[in-house]
C-alpha cells in the first residue's frame, strides 16, 4: 500500500490529504501550528465555496461591494448589484479567517482517514538520487509539551505544502525564488465604523502603501484586516508601507484597537523545479500566488487536489508507487489550465502597479462596467472570459486615455480619505484624542515619513516628486 506524507496543513495540504484518504491511501498530514493564522486578506472566490464544499459557517462576511482608492483618493465603487443583479445576492466574495478555514479543512481530511500529526518536520532523508523511500524526522508536539518528541516516519512519496520557506523544497533542491512579504494588523473598530465595512472591502494603491502591490482593509467576523505587501527587493520598507495604509485609512479606522499583528513570506513566482523524484510541491511551496491580485488560497487548494488526484490515478488508488514522470503529469495539467492566468496577471502588475500615474489609470479603468464584469467573472468563477472586439477596442482606449491623463497628475503627497460615517469635524476631534492603539509604532513626523518613502521610490516613479 502506497504511503504518502503531506507536509503543511493549509488549504493545499489539507485538500491533497483529503483526496488521498478518500482513495484509501495511507496518508500523514504534518502541521506544527494547528491554530495558525496566516497573515492573509482571507478572500475566497465564490466558485471555491461550491467546488470545495465549504460551509457558510467558515465565511465571516459576504462582500458584494469593493472600493478602489487611487493615490489622489479617487474612489471607485464596484457593486455586484450593478455588475450582476440587485435581486440576485448569490454572487459574493467570501471573507474568511484563515485559522477557521484551515482548521475546518484539516479536520475534514482527518475525519476521512488522514493521520493528522501536530509536528514539525526537521529533516528529510531523500534516499538514492532523491528517489526515496523517504525518511522524515520530526518533532511531535501532540502531548502539548513545549519541546517535541523526536520521531521518524518512512514514506514512498512526499507532497510539500509547507509554504514559501518550504523544507520539502530545500530537500528536493527545488531552486531559489524570490519571496514577497505580507504584513497585516487585525483591528477592532467602533460599531459605526464596523457597520460601514459590513459587506465592503477597500483596496488602496499608491507608492505610500506599496510600490508594487496594494494595501487593503478587509472585513472579518468582528474586526477588519488592514495590511499591505511588497516584493522582496522592497522588504525593508514594509513597516513604512503599513504606516502608509494606516495613515490613508485613519479616518475610517478611528479609535481602532490592534488585536493582532501578522507577517508572512509569499512567493513571487513558481519555483524552477516543482517535482523531483517522488516529491511534489503545491500551493505557496510551489509558488502558486498570482501577481496583481495576490490571490493564493484558491490556487493552493486546487493544486493540492490536482496533485493528489494524479497520485491516485497513477498509483491505481495506492496499489503502485508513482514515478517522477507520473507526478510531472500534474504539472502539465496545472500549467495548461492556469499558466496563461499567471502570465496575464504578471503583465497587468508590471503595467498598472509600476508608479502612481499607472495606478491612477488603473483605478479610473475600474469605473467602467465592462471592466468590472470581466474582472468579477474571471475572479468569482476562475474562468477566462473572452472579450468581444468592441470590448477589446474599448479597453485599449480606456487604458491609453487613463495613462495619458495620469501623466499630467503630479502626486506629491498623500492624504487620508474622509470618514464614511462621521463628519470631518467629529472625526478630527476623535483623532485628537487617539488614532489607532497598538500594533506598529507610527512616526508622528508624517511629512518626514512620506519624504523618505518618496525618495526611495522617486527614481522609478515619476509621479512622486522628491521634497526638499
Amino acid at each position: 500500500m502506497l504511503r504518502v506524507a503531506v507536509v503543511g496543513g493549509g488549504p493545499s495540504g489539507s485538500c491533497a490529504a483529503e483526496v488521498l484518504a478518500k482513495a484509501g491511501i495511507q496518508t500523514w498530514l504534518f502541521e506544527r501550528k494547528l491554530d495558525n493564522a496566516k497573515p492573509c486578506g482571507g478572500a475566497i472566490p465564490l466558485c471555491m465555496v461550491d467546488e470545495f464544499d465549504l460551509p457558510e459557517s467558515i465565511i465571516d462576511r459576504k462582500v458584494r461591494n469593493m472600493r478602489m482608492i487611487s493615490p489622489s483618493n479617487r474612489e471607485v465603487d464596484i457593486t455586484l448589484d450593478k455588475v450582476y443583479s440587485p435581486d440576485d445576492k448569490s454572487e459574493y466574495i467570501g471573507m474568511c479567517r484563515r485559522e477557521v478555514m484551515d482548521a475546518f479543512m484539516r479536520d475534514r481530511a482527518a475525519s476521512l482517514g488522514t493521520n493528522l500529526i501536530n509536528g514539525l518536520v526537521t529533516k528529510i532523508d531523500t534516499g538514492s538520487n532523491r528517489q526515496g523511500p523517504y525518511t522524515i524526522t520530526y518533532s511531535d508536539y501532540s502531548t502539548g509539551k513545549s519541546t517535541g518528541e523526536a520521531k521518524s516516519l518512512e514514506v514512498d512519496l512526499i507532497i510539500g505544502a509547507d509554504g514559501a520557506n518550504s523544507r520539502v523544497a530545500t530537500a528536493m533542491d527545488a531552486g531559489d525564488y524570490n519571496v514577497a512579504i505580507a504584513f497585516q494588523e487585525r483591528i477592532k473598530l467602533p460599531n459605526e465604523e464596523m457597520a460601514y465595512y459590513e459587506d465592503l472591502a477597500e483596496m488602496y494603491v499608491g507608492t505610500d502603501v506599496s510600490p508594487d502591490f496594494y494595501g487593503w482593509v478587509f472585513p472579518k467576523y468582528d474586526h477588519v484586516a488592514v495590511g499591505t505587501g511588497t516584493m522582496q527587493k522592497n522588504q525593508t520598507l514594509i513597516k513604512s508601507l503599513q504606516k502608509g495604509v494606516r495613515e490613508r485609512a485613519k479616518k475610517r479606522l478611528v479609535h481602532g484597537e490592534v488585536i493582532k499583528v501578522e507577517a508572512h513570506p509569499i512567493p513571487e513566482h513558481p519555483r524552477p523545479r516543482r517535482v523531483v523524484g517522488r516529491m511534489a510541491l503545491v500551493g505557496d511551496a510551489a509558488g502558486y500566488v498570482t501577481k496583481s491580485s495576490g490571490e493564493g488560497i484558491y490556487f493552493a487548494a486546487k493544486s493540492g487536489r490536482m496533485c493528489a488526484e494524479q497520485i491516485v490515478e497513477s498509483s491505481r488508488s495506492g496499489e503502485l508507487i508513482p514515478s517522477e514522470a507520473d507526478l510531472k503529469k500534474y504539472l502539465k495539467k496545472w500549467d495548461r489550465k492556469y499558466g496563461a492566468t499567471y502570465i496575464v496577471l504578471s503583465i497587468l502588475q508590471a503595467i498598472f502597479y509600476s508608479n502612481d500615474t499607472a495606478r491612477e489609470a488603473f483605478v479610473a479603468m475600474c469605473d467602467d462596467m465592462d471592466v468590472q464584469r470581466l474582472t468579477f467573472d474571471s475572479y468569482l468563477y476562475k474562468k477566462v472570459v473572452a472579450m468581444n472586439p468592441w470590448q477589446q477596442i474599448k479597453l485599449t482606449l480606456l487604458t491609453v486615455d487613463a495613462l495619458a491623463r495620469g501623466i499630467f497628475r503630479n502626486q506629491t503627497s498623500y492624504k487620508p480619505v474622509p470618514s464614511a460615517v462621521r463628519s470631518d469635524e467629529e472625526v478630527n476631534a476623535m483623532l485628537a484624542i487617539k488614532t489607532i492603539t497598538g500594533g506598529i509604532k507610527v512616526d508622528n513626523n508624517k511629512d518626514a515619513s512620506k519624504q523618505n518613502l518618496a525618495s526611495e521610490q522617486g527614481e522609478r516613479d515619476p509621479a512622486v516628486s522628491k521634497k526638499s
